[in-house]
């Protein structure tokens, strides 16, 4: 970027609530279902029909105001958005406006140079979704109205990012603690977690905020960095050339690696908002938000803090396991199996981690358990195999399923501590190779190392390293 100038950043992110039914009906929000059947007379918008708010939708927003360091405020009132749009039956979007539930929170994310950025949040509102318009190929629109009612809360942060890494980070942090609530699956992919960036510039030194723009159709947190750094550049180039920014609003062309206008935007939308009638204010007292309180799990930045000091694990380690609550909850299950706390760390990060980035799928989809995971650990410090045979059994337990001890005992494969079966190895083996003997006489030590692996081939792997380094020692040092 321009060194004259710096990026000022906001984002909207809408998260869908994991709830059952909808905010303001008693309609599944199951997704997938087919189109049009997830719907009643308060989804279709019909005359009359009256709203009645899902408490359940309020006890998560509080949650992640709570998660957030927001002020939750005892009164908030729903609010009708105005505005026309196919998928939209009632006209209107029910929202939060002058009154949201929560307001004036904050997140502190850690860049890449180690330094710390805190990023306010403004608001917190909870609102219903809109349904879903299909363009097929013969230029005619479906309309979808099973998303209309799904719960949302919307969750806007002060500009005060200034590079595509802040706002990276942001995302991920907001990401990680809704899940770690349970409250959203997160996935942005399938749209349960949205975000539109206003982005803008201007000369460093300056106080007032220049023109933005706002980026939409951002489906992965990549593309929410290369949306961000393709507009900050755009904007500068433009102002460089002497032109102006004018509003407006861009989608991301992921194939393309480039934001394209959608409709300019002179002036901001007037919503004609206005209280809805046909809701109460929504009233969160002490006792209530105290209650939900009791309920908001350990969140990341505590489990973190927790791991290193508890388990005595590197930062980076602790950061990696407590990425999500399901991978730090397995980390913890094994942890009750072994003490060898780095042991159970380092098989995470390397070998599990590995499966589950090749075959794309979550820890709760992994097929060894914690436990025998765990159980792999303590026959490795046990002697009972090596490290090489302990990477043969976890293969052997992706493909099956079973204990490491009965893949251990069906396959024959307990580690050879006996010295005498050793030595006849080690004897087999030197007199194998007379010329290595010779090089590791007249001082090349290293040479040993050939040695240990021509042992440990004919031993398949099961020899105890320790006991074959020794002997070999021994055994060469009388070849004089």
């Amino acid at each position: 970027m321009n060194s004259l100038y710096e990026a000022v950043i906001g984002l909207e992110v809408h998260a869908q609530l994991l709830t059952e039914t909808k905010i303001f009906c008693g309609c599944s929000t199951n997704f997938g279902n087919p189109p049009n059947t997830n719907v009643c007379l308060v989804c279709l918008g019909h005359p009359g029909a009256l709203p009645v708010l899902n408490q359940k939708v309020v006890e998560f927003a509080v949650k992640m105001g709570l998660a957030t360091d927001c002020t939750i405020n005892r009164n908030s009132i729903f609010a009708r958005k105005n505005y026309f749009y196919p998928d939209l039956p009632k006209g209107y979007q029910i929202s939060q406006f002058e009154k949201p539930i929560c307001e004036f929170g904050k997140l502190v994310v850690v860049k890449n140079d180690g330094s710390m950025k805190e990023i306010q949040i403004k608001r917190i509102h909870m609102e219903e979704d809109a349904g879903k318009s299909i363009h097929d190929q013969e230029e005619t629109t479906l309309i979808d109205i099973n998303r209309c009612g799904t719960p949302l809360l919307e969750i806007v942060s002060e500009p005060d990012m200034n590079s595509a890494e802040e706002a990276y980070l942001y995302l991920s942090k907001l990401r990680q603690i809704i899940t770690y609530l349970g409250i959203c699956d997160g996935n942005m992919e399938e749209g349960s977690f949205r975000c539109d960036a206003n982005v803008s510039v201007r000369l460093k030194g300056e106080s007032q905020l220049g023109t933005k723009a706002e980026i939409k159709n951002m489906n992965s947190f990549r593309n929410v960095e290369k949306a961000i750094e393709f507009e900050i550049k755009r904007q500068i180039e433009i102002l460089e050339d002497g032109g102006k920014i004018i509003q407006q609003t861009l989608l991301w062309n992921a194939e393309q690696n480039i934001a394209l206008p959608m409709r300019s935007k002179e002036e901001a939308h007037d919503y004609r908002y206005f209280p809805d009638p046909d809701l109460m204010p929504v009233e969160v007292d002490e006792i209530w938000k105290s209650e939900i309180e009791k309920k908001i799990p350990e969140l990341p930045d505590t489990r973190c803090k927790r791991f290193i000091e508890q388990f005595n694990l590197p930062n980076y380690d602790a950061g990696i396991l407590t990425s999500s609550k399901e991978l730090a909850d397995y980390f913890e299950k094994v942890t009750e199996v072994t003490t060898d706390y780095k042991s159970a760390s380092n098989w995470i990060m390397t070998e599990v981690l590995k499966v589950l980035s090749e075959g794309k799928i979550g820890i709760s989809q992994f097929i060894i358990s914690p436990v025998n995971l765990g159980n792999l650990i303590v026959l490795i410090n046990n002697k009972t195999i090596s490290i090489k045979i302990a990477k043969e059994v976890f293969l052997e337990m992706l493909k099956s399923n079973q204990e490491p001890d009965t893949i251990i005992k069906d396959k024959n494969l307990l580690q050879i501590s006996d010295t005498t079966e050793i030595e006849t190895i080690i004897d087999k083996v030197i007199t194998a190779n007379p010329k290595d003997v010779q090089e590791f006489l007249s001082g090349k030590e290293k040479v040993i190392g050939f040695f240990v692996g021509q042992v440990m081939k004919e031993s398949k792997g099961k020899a105890n390293p320790q006991i074959v380094n020794e002997l070999l020692k021994k055994k060469l040092s009388q070849q004089k």
